[in-house]
Parts: C-alpha cells; sequence; structure tokens
C-alpha cells in the first residue's frame, strides 16, 4: 500500500518518496520518520515512540529529533513556520495533519529516478571511483545557495563558505576538504551520497545565504553521506557587524553534531580574522576570485582589488599574502616589465604578509612562498609555511606550495608526499595544474623524466600558458631522448617568453642543489634553448 498526499507518492515497501513521479532524495532514518508520522496520522506521536520506532529505543538528544523532523518538511515542501503537513504540537510531540489517500501498489506508474545523466543535461558521465575514507572524520563544506538575488553578492556568500572551511579546518583531528575542490560543486544540483563518493567524506554541509540590507541569515545542514541521514540543521541570523561570530558558530555546531559519543569539544575562536572591514574583505575576496584562474588577464585584475583591500586595513595580512603572491606568478610566466622593481615590491609585500599575519596560515603560506621564489630565501618560506601546517593543518595550499619549496631545495621524496597530500585534500581543486607542476618539477629532478613528462602535460591540460610545465616537457623529453618532442615544446616555450636563455635561467627559479640546475639547463640546452 502507498501513500498519496499532496502531489507525493510514499512507498513504504519500495522505500520511496516521489513528487510528481520524480524521485525525493531522503536518508533512511528520515523516510523511517515520516512513514511513522504517516501511519500515525490520527494521533500525536511522542518523543518515547519515535525513539522507539526509528532509533530502535537508543537515546538521542532533541537537536537530532528536531533536525529530522525539519528534513522531513523539507523532503516535502513544509517549513517550520507554515506547518501544513508535519504539525508540532508544544510538550506532546508530532501529527501528520496533510489529507492521504491511499493507493494500491498496482494502480500507479513506477517513479522515474533520476539518473547521472539527468543532472548533466542528459549527457551521460560515468562516476568517478569512489576514494577511501580518512581514518578520522571528513567533511566537505559544498557552495551555499545565494538567497539574495543579487549576481553582485555571490562573492560574498562564496566567502562566507570560505571562512566555514578555515574554521573547521583549524580542528586538527577533522580531515576538511580544501575550498577549491568543494566549489566546484557550485550551480550543480547534487546528492550527497555522489559527492561523498567523488571526495572522499563521511560528512556534507551545505546551506544558503539571505542577504537584505545589513541583515544576513544563513542556514546550514549536515548530511551523512553514506547514509543520506540528515544530522543538524541550524539557522542564524544577525547583522554584518557579528558575521564572523555567526561562521564560528556553525563550526562550533558542526563539531558537536559529527561527534556526538565525545565530551563537549571547546573550540577557540579565532583570534584574528581577516579583517574587521567588510569593504577591505570584500575586495579580497575579489582579488581571490581572479587569482585561482591563473591567466594573464585574470591576474592583471587580481592586483589592483588586493592594493584597494589594502588601502582600506593595513593591517590586513592575506591580502598582502594575496598581492606578493600576484608578483610571483608574474615572474614565474614571464610577465614581468619592469623585474628589479617587481621582485622588490613583491618581496615587501611578502614580509608584511609574514610580519602582520604570524597566526595567519593563508598569509604565511602566500608570503612564505613568494619569499622563497622573489628573495630567494627557500628556508625562510619553508619555515613559514611548515608554522602555517601547524596553525591549519587541512589547508591544501600549504601543503603543496611547502612541498614544491622543498623540490628546489633538492628534498624530492618529501616532496612528493606533500604533493600528494595536496591532492587528497583537494581532489578536485581547480588549481591543480599548480600540484601537477609541483610534482613534474620533483619528478625531473628525482631522474623519472618520462613521469615529469606525464605530470606536466596535465598541468597544460589545464593551463597552456604554464610556462614552467613547457619547460619541464621540453627538457625531460630532450633528457629521455626524445628529441623531437622537445623541440616541439621548445617552440612553444620560446612563444611564451622570448626571452628566456640558459645564461638567466638561475634568475628564473630558485634552484639551490648544483645537480639539479645542471640537470635542468642541460635538458632545455638539448631541446634547443639558446646560451
Amino acid at each position: 500500500m502507498q501513500f498519496k498526499f499532496a502531489d507525493y507518492l510514499l512507498d513504504p515497501e519500495r522505500r520511496e518518496l516521489t513528487l510528481s513521479g520524480q524521485v525525493v532524495a531522503v536518508g533512511p532514518q528520515v523516510f523511517d520518520l515520516l512513514v511513522h508520522l504517516i501511519e500515525n496520522r490520527e494521533r500525536v506521536v511522542g518523543k518515547d515512540d519515535l525513539l522507539l520506532a526509528v532509533w530502535g529505543g537508543r537515546i538521542v538528544s532533541e537537536s537530532t529529533i528536531t533536525s529530522h523532523i525539519n528534513a522531513v518538511r523539507k523532503a516535502i515542501g513544509d517549513n517550520g513556520e507554515d506547518q501544513h503537513l508535519v504539525r508540532t504540537i508544544p510538550r506532546k510531540g508530532f501529527r501528520f495533519v496533510g489529507d492521504v489517500n491511499l493507493v494500491d501498489v498496482g494502480n500507479e506508474a513506477p517513479a522515474r529516478g533520476l539518473s547521472v545523466a539527468d543532472h548533466n543535461n542528459g549527457e551521460a558521465r560515468v562516476p568517478a571511483p569512489a576514494l577511501p575514507l580518512p581514518e578520522k572524520p571528513s567533511i566537505t563544506v559544498l557552495p551555499f545557495q545565494n538567497l539574495s538575488g543579487d549576481p553582485e553578492q555571490e562573492y560574498f556568500t562564496d566567502g562566507v563558505v570560505e571562512d566555514i572551511i578555515t574554521a573547521l579546518s583549524r580542528i586538527r583531528w577533522l580531515f576538511v576538504i580544501a575550498r577549491n575542490s568543494s566549489f566546484t560543486y557550485k550551480d550543480r544540483t547534487v546528492e550527497a551520497a555522489e559527492v561523498g563518493r567523488e571526495l572522499g567524506v563521511r560528512y556534507v554541509l551545505e546551506g544558503s545565504v539571505r542577504k537584505s540590507g545589513n541583515k544576513v541569515r544563513i542556514t546550514g545542514q549536515l548530511v551523512d553521506a553514506t547514509t543520506g541521514a540528515h544530522l543538524w540543521a541550524e539557522r542564524f541570523e544577525g547583522t554584518f557587524d557579528d558575521i564572523f561570530e555567526l561562521q564560528d558558530g556553525i563550526a562550533e555546531s558542526v563539531v558537536g553534531a559529527i561527534a556526538p559519543q565525545l565530551e563537549r569539544i571547546e573550540i577557540e575562536r579565532a583570534k584574528r580574522k581577516p579583517t574587521e572591514s567588510l569593504d577591505a574583505y570584500d575586495y579580497y575576496l575579489r582579488g581571490m576570485a581572479k587569482l585561482h584562474s591563473g591567466t594573464r588577464e585574470a591576474l592583471e585584475a587580481a592586483l589592483p582589488l588586493f592594493y584597494k583591500s589594502i588601502a582600506l586595513d593595513d593591517e590586513f595580512a592575506a591580502a598582502y599574502g594575496g598581492a606578493a603572491w600576484c608578483f610571483f606568478w608574474r615572474k614565474l610566466n614571464g610577465w614581468m616589465v619592469d623585474r628589479t622593481a617587481e621582485i622588490a615590491e613583491g618581496t615587501r609585500l611578502a614580509r608584511l604578509a609574514v610580519e602582520l599575519g604570524r597566526d595567519d596560515a593563508v598569509a604565511l603560506t602566500r608570503g612564505g612562498h613568494a619569499l622563497g621564489h622573489l628573495a630567494d630565501d627557500l628556508d625562510a618560506g619553508i619555515a613559514l609555511i611548515d608554522r602555517a601546517r601547524l596553525l591549519n593543518p587541512n589547508f591544501a595550499l600549504a601543503w603543496f606550495l611547502g612541498g614544491v619549496l622543498r623540490v628546489f631545495r633538492g628534498e624530492t621524496e618529501s616532496a612528493i608526499k606533500d604533493l600528494t597530500h595536496a591532492v587528497r585534500l583537494s581532489p578536485l581543486d581547480p588549481e591543480m595544474f599548480r600540484m601537477q607542476t609541483g610534482t613534474a618539477i620533483a619528478h625531473f629532478f628525482s631522474g623519472n623524466y618520462d613521469d615529469a613528462v606525464v605530470w606536466a602535460e596535465k598541468a597544460l591540460a589545464n593551463l597552456p600558458s604554464l610556462l614552467a610545465a613547457v619547460a619541464l616537457a621540453a627538457a625531460s623529453h630532450a633528457l629521455a631522448g626524445r628529441p623531437d618532442e622537445a623541440r616541439r615544446y621548445m617552440e612553444r616555450l620560446r612563444q611564451l617568453d622570448p626571452a628566456l636563455c640558459i645564461s638567466n635561467l638561475r634568475d628564473w627559479l630558485p634552484i639551490h642543489r648544483p645537480d639539479d640546475f645542471k640537470r635542468f639547463a642541460e635538458g632545455l640546452r638539448l631541446a634547443g634553448l639558446p646560451e
């Protein structure tokens, strides 16, 4: 027997809820709760009844019951304010009050479930292989929905999620997927199970941000990706004056939801916020959005945004780090116009980033890496990034940029481990080309030329203008005895940077080990780079 209400059909035997013929994804406990409420719709269902029917008599918190009721309401288009279908009876329990019709199983057409192709405009997509779950609790935070109706506020909504990820990442026992991988799901309709499988996490946090004037409302819910169960849901309201406290509150609640069996863990609030000036923070977010793409045009747009952020808040460490990193990226790709002046400015910005951001993992990582390249100070850069890892052990950027500096210091084995760990923290990172280039360098200096080519070509598939990857491919092919392929990449290298030659190679990359530099120079010389 099936139950029909509104435009929904509930089939207990098939354990399926459908809306106008389309399957509605619900977790097992949420489904059991809905069935129990409908089957007992003639009476109020109390807490003890629910514990026995849905949780097998196991004691759970009031918040767990409330979150499951909220999940039921969401699944059937109801809410806690209207309560058209599920009504809360104060101090008594809950009752399903919607009109229900019984339907014989044979009289209704089977529901059509959504396939992977349905989520991709009809184009079939082979699901990615499932990543194994880490030993410790793991989570990803999906991009929140911008409910403000203002496209200009999209960057602010993204920034809210980034700060939540940062807050969660400070929890040393929690494995947190990096922002760049979770944001590959932006503007996509996905199920928690799919996300959990592709990223290798147990928990998925999703939510929305509604901004009106100076007021903001943040909602979030935590889902167990392995079971589909809704573990927690909450709504936070306030003004921009306390937006960071709202984000900290979400992080604190999530921790309690994913580890209820542990003693209450006190989460120390971040003592240093990125900035208390939202105008400066807005410019910083816009600059970071440009910086992520890696193209010359985007970088030219990013640098003035960071300068505007600094002008509004001259102690905003991460903004200095972002600006310094723009100069590093210009140097790496041969885009500098006044090399001496730009290196000096980039170094100045990097030093300010690490001085102002002693406890800011982002500032230490960007600033430290820029110092390694622009000031040729690998030891200081690595030490600063190592501190960033201590502050935020789940910060993928620190792992892969630290790994790159270790490559140039000759520590190829540990560098590959760091780069591999970075990829695991952010397996769908749109900046993967940077990690891939670092891995290619490590394999090249280890003498694994075939592996170096593979990783360099992966990077170039994502960003064809990446000068370092082109040079690595040319040198690797040459040293592996493939002169035709080496010359092909050398032609591309000469187009990207006609000024590069053997004599100024030392000024390009901070390669400290003499044997490594000799190997690199010889490979490029064989490929056709002029003296």
